[in-house]
């Protein structure tokens, strides 16, 4: 520490010379900013811009409590200026908890001055020294706990024992060094790592949030990792930020699968059994339980809607001594019900259903209740039905798949386009496909190749099913695309930039560096060929009743020469009306 840096840090302080930053927290399953981490920088003009720097130096001049405080309370309050949304992820150092916060209660009071609850705020525990009493810290951390606040901790693998601070202290969240994502896509050792740590924080019910997510590559590497790491954060989204945005401008991978065939919804799976109203008496319910052995749920409505259920096995314990009978022979069936069920939207597919149910942790799950689009009853499902419709699904899905990419092959894309047709809304249909990609496979042969349409397909997967479409595998490196009219634009120019990111990641460094790849054709002359690329050739269908399947797949096979006229990646929209019957 020099005079001049002890001068500008006492200066700093007096003067509150601190700029508060904000980082994003996206949460990819809910597709949306999640929270925000508040990060501190110096002044631009001093020695101690860099918060390294800055804490290095109040460190040696004893003022490292000081200057937390400081940036705690200007972080609040800032956060609550700018009506950021989500939770405030909040840097704090171990030192100073069990120092005079925990003695006087200041961030207490500091989100109080704010107008923030306690719910909002998590306290990030920041390592600069090691932590030496485990007791001590516990008690801090219990007491933060007691006043409503939500307990992270920072660079999980880095610092002084961070695995030892996670067994002692049991954070909500856990965040992941940037260490082990940088370049995950590419290192199969940091995969495995991030597997077993996903293990341990569900079992001890915490929270795991991945920092340093910088490219494409990493964001489609752990979506196809493990669909449950949700909470993600890095350059990819957004930079930390005086002004950070307040909605996603990223599309995110959603967690949905292959949509089902036609018709394979929770209607499909709806068993038709009679309901009986709140004021039926226990008694005749018990006679109907016993007449029927092979009656296992029954929904109790009240005008047509369902609010409880009664379970069979739960029902007949109720008669277990000779009291029983006389106990309810007056009671209403409501009263012995029970009001935690699941219902389930009759036209709800049957994979986000299994979804709901896998959800759905603390409600029995073997039997529930199917209503229609007014919450009505319907009838009830049994997760035995829904597990082997799921299964014949799969079965045939994987028999139909491409072998490639295992995205839908042509009989389910033609499928799925005549469903899309019959549906009457409007939508766009796209074709996809790679420029220079036999002198790639060429150059540098048929398992690289198969990288690169693997990775596309991967980078597709992750954009169309995000904005609620549908993607297929045609064959080589063309895949066919159906959008909503409200997304498509989006979709496709994110594609676009996200390959355009990637592609140099292919090659080799000689090849990265002048921009492609130079091949010797059989005549001795050398042709140069640029990255590979992406061209998208849309049609938006608004009106799909004079539309017919073939004809539109015929038309964008056409349409994709055009897409390929445009050097680099490209989009060719046509706008004129649909085919019918060969002509336009």
């Amino acid at each position: 520490m020099t005079a001049q840096e002890a001068q500008w840090l006492n200066q700093i302080i007096a003067a509150e010379e601190l700029h508060v930053l904000f980082q994003p927290i996206v949460d990819a399953n809910q597709q949306a900013i999640y929270g925000y981490e508040a990060l501190i920088r110096g002044p631009k003009t001093s020695p101690l811009h860099s918060p390294l720097r800055l804490f290095d130096v109040a460190t040696q001049a004893g003022l490292l409590v000081e200057l937390d405080l400081l940036c705690r309370r200007l972080a609040i309050r800032r956060f609550a200026e700018l009506e950021l949304p989500g939770l405030l992820f909040l840097n704090v150092m171990p030192l100073t908890i069990v120092e005079r916060d925990f003695r006087e209660g200041l961030t207490l009071s500091f989100i109080q001055e704010s107008g923030l609850p306690p719910e909002r705020v998590v306290i990030e525990l920041t390592e600069h020294v090691p932590i030496h009493d485990y007791e001590l810290m516990r008690q801090a951390v219990d007491h933060y706990r007691d006043m409503g606040f939500q307990v992270a901790l920072d660079d999980l693998g880095a610092g002084h024992s961070s695995l030892r601070h996670w067994s002692e202290l049991r954070p909500d969240f856990v965040k992941l060094d940037r260490h082990f994502i940088s370049g995950i896509d590419q290192e199969p050792a940091k995969r495995e790592f991030l597997r077993s740590i996903l293990d341990v924080a569900r079992s001890l019910d915490c929270q795991l949030i991945a920092e340093g997510v910088e490219t494409a590559a990493e964001h489609l590497c752990l979506w196809e990792l493990d669909r449950g790491l949700a909470l993600l954060q890095g350059f990819y989204f957004a930079r930390p930020s005086l002004q950070p945005p307040m909605q996603l401008n990223t599309l995110l991978p959603a967690t949905t699968q292959l949509k089902s065939p036609a018709g394979r919804t929770a209607h499909s799976i709806l068993r038709p059994i009679e309901s009986v109203s709140a004021s039926c008496l226990v008694p005749a319910l018990a006679e109907r339980f016993r007449g029927d052995p092979r009656l296992r749920c029954v929904a109790v409505i009240e005008e047509g809607v369902p609010v409880a259920v009664v379970r069979r096995n739960a029902f007949l314990t109720l008669f277990t001594n000779q009291y029983s009978h006389a106990l309810y022979a007056k009671r209403c069936v409501l009263e012995i019900a029970d009001p935690k069920m699941i219902v389930a939207d009759a036209d709800l597919s049957l994979e986000a259903l299994s979804q709901q149910l896998t959800d759905s942790r603390d409600i029995e799950q073997e039997d529930f209740v199917i209503v229609d689009s007014d919450g009505h009853y319907l009838g009830m499902g049994n997760i035995v039905d829904l597990l082997r419709e799921i299964t014949a699904i799969q079965v045939r899905q994987a028999r139909h798949a491409n072998p490639l990419t295992g995205l839908p092959g042509n009989i389910l894309i033609n499928e799925t386009l005549v469903s899309y047709l019959a549906q009457g809304s409007g939508f766009a249909a796209g074709y996809v496909d790679l420029d220079n990609f036999k002198a790639f496979n060429d150059a540098y042969g048929y398992a690289r190749g198969d990288h690169v349409i693997i990775s596309l397909s991967r980078l597709l997967q992750a954009q169309v099913e995000s904005a609620g479409g549908f993607i297929g595998h045609i064959g080589g490196d063309d895949f066919m695309m159906l959008l909503p009219l409200g997304h498509w634009e989006t979709v496709c120019q994110q594609i676009l930039h996200s390959f355009e990111v990637m592609a140099p990641g292919f090659y080799e460094e000689k090849d990265r560096q002048q921009g492609g790849i130079s091949i010797e054709s059989r005549q001795g002359g050398v042709t140069f060929f640029p990255f590979v690329s992406v061209s998208i050739a849309v049609k938006p269908i608004t009106d799909p009743a004079p539309c017919k399947a073939l004809e539109i797949a015929a038309q964008l096979s056409e349409l994709k020469h055009q897409a390929k006229k445009t050097a680099g990646n490209s989009l060719f929209v046509e706008r004129r009306g649909c085919c019918v019957g060969g002509g336009c």
